[in-house]
This record gives structure tokens, C-alpha cells and sequence, in this order.
């Protein structure tokens, strides 16, 4: 995984271009940031053709922040996701792709919505039987000074003009004595939703009150906008299992990103570890069967990073070649015909923040819904983080009162900050000191 470390200094108050602030865990220096330099690789366009980094819309080297998100937004918003029926109980945190009906109205009959007596005309009523919840309505419903005692959710007889609670009704010799309210505790068909009756609509977020109301709707499955992902880890160092050290780290972006995709509404097909084998990553890559495909390390220009001659193979447009963003600049967004993808960096922590610059926003346009990380209000940051002089820092920050406080560790090779954190507070170049985006953490 490891060629993509982005090592320039990543602490609290921020660092000078070239400082090195890498930790242990994945990645390795990129090669054109360890020379001491801030040198822009050329942009690719198809099968690797330089393409003109000025031109509007055009891939070009290290995109300013803000632009990496609005083109993977973009590009998100073109793909679209196939739409999906999905069965109730897998499809809790997707994205419905079109507008669910009501298969029946709500009630789907008349009932009873207390635990009572089934009244018709004035009392006192002569009681002449019993209507059980799931049962059929018995008999051929009341009279005028009939009653039947009834549970909760049971069907009323036909004639029924009110419920009389237990404890407003007295019994005495086969009699109901009370004072029943005309119309009340009775819930007629369809008076919460009428059959055929649009309930959700296309982009809502699938909670567990939706799955619940299409259960009682009457639905099977839901429709489904869901991207598929698959993610490749990259690094013949990352092991996944047991102690880390002696050359080996563990893996902590396979476990990272499966939480990730759902927060976005993205169905994960298969995370794969690979090595360094490059034969291995054009297979994975070129399989085809998912829309997305996140490749994690292989992102940088080291010599075991091969995602840049992998993308060339597949004959891949390149949109985004490295964003002005620390930490994790060595970030990738193409895409074929058929798949889009996005490349992160080896450092988990700069993994992470490539992920909510480029991965969530393009997962989220697809099922058509906005970015989840995106809806927080701005908030005043601790006057003592400093800016960048030219990348937009991403600070790791807990929320509180209108203010964001800085939690520190947000090293790129670290995930204990984020692991902090509510948000990442996001300071500009030049930033002046007022307020500042926030994009939020699941």
C-alpha cells in the first residue's frame, strides 16, 4: 500500500511545504515530495494523452480542494447508480432510487384502536360477542344498541360508530353502559394513507422508520440506488492480522472503508489485499463488476505504485491527478465507460480525508442525494490553527457550542484524530481567522 504516504507536516499549527510528517502505519514518502519539491505531475487524459489543466472541466495536477469535490460530484451526478430492488433487511442506509406507492391504504381496514367495546347507536348496548385481533369481522355487524368487545387492531363490524374504551364502560347482566364519543377510537381505511398514495420519494435516505413503513405498506423490497464498490489494498507490507512491526503495519484502511460506503449509501462488494502485484491490480481493477473501485496505496509515483500505468491499460480518462489538500494531496479520480475510480492515498489518516474530498461525494451524487458529510453550519475555529500557504488543511475537531476545537493527531499516517473527532474543520489558504466549513465524520 505504501508508496502514497503524503509526508509533508500535518500538525496543529500547521508546517512548512516539505516537512515531514508522516507516522507509522501505511504508505511511503512520495517520490516527487521526498525530492524537496512541489513538482505538478502532467495530466492524462484516455489512454494517458496530456490533456490541458486549464481548460474548464479539464483532469489537470493538483485541484484546489474545493474543485476535487465538485468534480467527483460532478462526475457522480453523470454516472448515476443502477436502481436496485432490494429486500427490507438489506436495505437499511441506501438511497431509494425512485418513488415508493403505497400497495395498500393504511389502515388497510377498519379497527379498533382501543382495547374497548364496539358500540352502535346510543347505549346502554347488549353485548353480542367478541372480535379478536386477525380475525375475520363475524356476524353480520351491529345494530343500532348492539356492542361487540373488541382488542386493539381488530377489525370493527360493519355499522360500528365508536370504540368504548374499558375504563370508561361498565358491564352489568350481558349489558355495556357508558358514554361513547361518535366516531372516536375507530381508525377507518385508509384515513393515514390512501392506496396508491406516494409515501417516499426518490433520494430519501432509507432509515428504520422507512423499512418500516414499507413493511406495513405492504412492500417485499425497496428500490435501491446503490453503487457498487469494490476496494483494492494495495502494499506488501500491510498485513491483516496481529501485531504490527517488523516491516509490517496493519491494515486499518480495509476496515475503514466498508463504514464509510454505507455512510454514502454504497453497497460494498469485496475488499481485496494485493500486494505490490501490478498484474494483480489490472485484473482486480478490469473485473468489472462493480461501478466504483477504490484502490488504496498505488497512488503516488513511487516504483511500486502502479495505479497510474493501471488506468493507462484500462484506457481510463484521469479527472483529478492529485488534490492541494493536506494531508493526503496524492488522491486520483478516472473513469472508463464502465467504472469510475477514485484512488487514496496509503496513509490511513490521509486516506480518510481523501475519501470525504473524492469517495463520499462521488458515492452520494450517484444514488442522487447530497454529500452526508455536508450538512453541518460553519463554525468558529480556534484562532491558533494556522493556515497553509498554498493547500487547504483539513483539521480534525470536535464540535462544541458553535465552536470547533481542535483534537490534534491528525497526522497523516494517524487515525487517532479522526477517531476524536466530530468533523474536519476545513481552513483555506490565506485563511483569515472567522468562521469555516465543517464536513462531517460518521
Amino acid at each position: 500500500m505504501g508508496r502514497s504516504g503524503d509526508i509533508r507536516g500535518d500538525t496543529l499549527r500547521g508546517g512548512a511545504p516539505g516537512e515531514d510528517g508522516a507516522t507509522a502505519g501505511h504508505g511511503r514518502d512520495d517520490a516527487h515530495r521526498a525530492a524537496g519539491t512541489d513538482a505538478v505531475p502532467q495530466a492524462h487524459g484516455p489512454r494517458g494523452a496530456p490533456t490541458d489543466p486549464g481548460a474548464p472541466g479539464a483532469p489537470g495536477a493538483h485541484r484546489s480542494w474545493a474543485r476535487a469535490r465538485a468534480e467527483a460530484v460532478a462526475l457522480g451526478g453523470r454516472r448515476g447508480a443502477a436502481v436496485r430492488e432490494v429486500p427490507l433487511d438489506r436495505a437499511l442506509g441506501g438511497v431509494l432510487g425512485a418513488d415508493v406507492r403505497a400497495l395498500v391504504g393504511l389502515p388497510a381496514f377498519d379497527a379498533s384502536a382501543m382495547d374497548g367495546f364496539a358500540v352502535a347507536g346510543p347505549g346502554p348496548w347488549r353485548l353480542v360477542g367478541r372480535q379478536l385481533a386477525g380475525a375475520p369481522a363475524s356476524g353480520a355487524g351491529l345494530r343500532p344498541g348492539e356492542a361487540v368487545e373488541i382488542a386493539t387492531g381488530a377489525r370493527v363490524p360493519e355499522g360500528t360508530e365508536s370504540v368504548l374504551p374499558y375504563e370508561r364502560a361498565a358491564t352489568r347482566g350481558g349489558a355495556v353502559e357508558g358514554r361513547a364519543e361518535r366516531g372516536r377510537h375507530v381508525r377507518r381505511a385508509g384515513e393515514e394513507t390512501a392506496a396508491g398514495e406516494t409515501v417516499l420519494t426518490r433520494g430519501s435516505v432509507i432509515g428504520p422508520a422507512v423499512l418500516g413503513l414499507a413493511a406495513s405498506l405492504g412492500h417485499e423490497t425497496l428500490p435501491v440506488a446503490c453503487p457498487r464498490l469494490a476496494v483494492l489494498v494495495t502494499g506488501d507490507e500491510v498485513a491483516t492480522e496481529g501485531l504490527p512491526g517488523e516491516g509490517r503495519v496493519r491494515d486499518a484502511i480495509g476496515p475503514l472503508l466498508p463504514g464509510i460506503a454505507g455512510w454514502a449509501g454504497a453497497r460494498l462488494e469485496r475488499v481485496r489485499h494485493l500486494g505490490d502485484d501490478r498484474s494483480a491490480l489490472l485484473a482486480e481493477a478490469g473485473a468489472g463488476d462493480a461501478d466504483v473501485v477504490a484502490v488504496c496505496g498505488s497512488s503516488s509515483r513511487g516504483p511500486a505504485d502502479h495505479f497510474r500505468s493501471v488506468l493507462d491499460d484500462l484506457g481510463a480518462t484521469v479527472a483529478v491527478d492529485g488534490v492541494a489538500c493536506r494531508p493526503g494531496h496524492p488522491q486520483l479520480l478516472a473513469y472508463t465507460d464502465r467504472t469510475v475510480f477514485v484512488g487514496l492515498p496509503g496513509n490511513p489518516g490521509a486516506a480518510l480525508v481523501a475519501a470525504v474530498t473524492l469517495l463520499v461525494p462521488l458515492l452520494s451524487a450517484m444514488t442522487g442525494r447530497a454529500d452526508p458529510g455536508g450538512r453541518l453550519p460553519r463554525a468558529v475555529l480556534d484562532p491558533g490553527v494556522a493556515p497553509h500557504p498554498v493547500d487547504t488543511r483539513l483539521v480534525a475537531v470536535r464540535l462544541a457550542g458553535g465552536r470547533a476545537v481542535p483534537v490534534g493527531h491528525d497526522r497523516p499516517g494517524s487515525l487517532r484524530g479522526a477517531a476524536l473527532a466530530d468533523a474536519y474543520a476545513v481552513v483555506p489558504p490565506g485563511w483569515d481567522g472567522a468562521d469555516v466549513e465543517l464536513v462531517g465524520l460518521p
